[in-house]
């Protein structure tokens, strides 16, 4: 939360200034074909008065075109502005110089032409092709149904001007950025070219600056570096301060806890392979219960049981391994030692897997029991049921 307000105070703080120095930032009508307007140029509606050098104010059509508004010519579409030869070329709006030219004047404002040439307008009569014969061309926008409009240079004028055409201006404009003989109707179309002297900012551009006036009271120019975009320096240092700590704090954590886990894994390692043939040698030998051959087994005790089917214990009336009650004439063998009963088919199969009493799991290998004594409990359990 610390880091977040911090962020927010650096955001709030420095954002106003940026944009208190971006507001003479040049503006466009149309970013893709139209020019960068800046100082000594404005963009009315966008740029305080401050931004722009008196009379080069700039405004915007309803088709994003940029207009130059001369005082006594009228509107005229600017195509290109050269800040560092300060030189700026317009256009007719709707593409008939010649109707504008015939009251072109750049007096009352600040611009001139580059150089001038003088030219001659005629109004003939007749149709124009007529005129094919003198290499020039009709002003079609001036020209009508029975009517004819040429423009010919002042300087080089034809000797026999035919008799239908009688002259009706001599008009003296900027210079084409091409220029020829003769005004053709394509020539209509192309940009006068003019150039301004004050405010004189050529140095500035040139090395890379941005001229401007230096305060808000006088006309006293300035030439500037142009702003660093995004957020100033002092805003820059304050983020980084306020992220690059943290997270630097953090990558260190990161790091210390990585090779802790490390060092961890490998301690572990080699304790485990120090200590491996210790450990090994103090396990106890796993036991495992191994049958008894058949002689073995066959040495245990046998009894028949008599129709009473009473047995030394009077609890043992059911064999442990099947959990069936004994019957009348059965084959029991008991375990020495012990002296558990079980069915003697029972007790054959387990004693082949297992050396120990099914109940009281005790070894009897070291009892063996003599033939003697089993021929002689089965014959006193016999003859006890007889009496």
């Amino acid at each position: 939360m610390e880091i977040i307000a911090l962020l927010l105070f650096l955001f709030f703080s420095f954002t106003q200034p940026v944009l208190c120095a971006d507001i003479c930032s040049p503006a466009y009508c149309n970013s893709i074909h139209g020019p960068g307007i800046r100082f000594p140029f404005r963009l009315i509606g966008r740029h305080p008065e401050r931004c722009g050098y008196p009379g080069f104010d700039l405004s915007c059509n309803n088709q994003n075109q940029t207009i130059l508004n001369l005082p006594r010519s009228g509107e005229y579409v600017v195509d290109y502005i050269d800040y560092t030869q300060q030189v700026i070329l317009i256009n007719d709006p709707d593409h008939c110089v010649p109707k504008k030219i015939l009251n072109f004047s750049l007096s009352g404002s600040p611009f001139e032409g580059t150089y001038t040439k003088k030219y001659t307008f005629f109004n003939c009569s007749s149709v124009w092709t007529e005129y094919t014969s003198y290499d020039v061309e009709p002003l079609l926008c001036l020209s009508g149904e029975n009517y004819t409009v040429l423009a010919m240079s002042s300087y080089s004028l034809p000797q026999q001007i035919p008799v239908s055409c009688h002259e009706i201006s001599h008009v003296s404009i900027p210079a084409l950025r091409y220029v020829s003989q003769y005004w053709s109707s394509m020539e209509a179309r192309e940009d006068f070219q003019l150039t301004w002297d004050e405010p004189g900012c050529t140095s500035c551009e040139v090395n890379g600056g941005i001229c401007g006036f230096k305060g808000n009271t006088v006309l006293e120019l300035g030439c500037s570096r142009p702003p660093n975009r995004g957020l100033p320096r002092s805003a820059k240092y304050g983020i980084i301060i306020g992220i690059g700590i943290p997270g630097l704090l953090c990558l260190i954590g990161l790091a210390c806890y990585a090779f802790g886990r490390i060092r961890a894994f490998s301690h572990r390692s080699r304790l485990s392979t120090t200590e491996l043939p210790t450990i090994t040698i103090s396990q106890q030998p796993v036991v495992r219960a191994i049958g008894l051959d058949g002689p073995t087994i066959a040495s245990y005790p046998k009894t028949v049981l008599g129709e009473s089917r009473r047995l030394p214990k009077p609890n043992d009336g059911t064999c442990p391994i099947c959990l069936s009650d004994y019957e009348p004439k059965e084959t029991l063998r008991s375990i020495p030692d012990c002296n558990h009963y079980f069915h003697a088919n029972c007790i054959d199969e387990w004693l082949k897997l297992n050396g120990t009493c099914p109940v009281c799991r005790n070894s009897p290998e070291s009892s063996m029991a003599t033939p003697c004594s089993s021929m002689s409990s089965s014959y006193s359990l016999s003859s006890s049921d007889h009496h």
